[in-house]
């Protein structure tokens, strides 16, 4: 069974960094992209970062590029996403979901994980 587990999420200051961690079982990391999304409140789900299984290319919304970085760990089964320079507007769910790039990309996967908050606030 495809499980994705999300953590560290939580409440930070303008400026300041979180890692989000994106823990799968149930299936083997190396063969399938993965993605971060995310929802604020009244507002639609946006993709904020990929990294694809063949090559490891990142992808990454505008509004995040210089400041977010992902990357995963094949050996612990493990995606992460490094947030720096956090600004009110990132605050959101966040979710890690997973499936082909092409998948991922369209912001279509089939697979997600239950999300974890980010407050930025000061």
């Amino acid at each position: 069974q495809v499980q994705l587990v999300e953590s560290g999420g939580g409440l930070v200051q303008p400026g300041g960094s979180l890692r989000l961690s994106c823990a799968a079982s149930g299936f083997t990391l190396d063969y399938y992209a993965i993605g971060w999304f995310r929802q604020a409140p009244g507002k639609e789900r946006e993709g904020v970062s990929c990294i694809s299984s063949s090559d490891g290319s990142t992808y990454y919304a505008d509004s995040v590029k210089g400041r977010f970085t992902i990357s995963r760990d094949n050996a612990k089964n493990t995606v992460y996403l490094q947030m720096n320079s956090l600004k009110p507007e990132d605050t959101a769910a966040y979710y890690c979901a997973t499936d082909t790039i092409g998948a991922v990309l369209a912001g279509t996967p089939d697979y997600w994980g239950q999300g974890t908050q980010v407050t930025v606030s000061s």
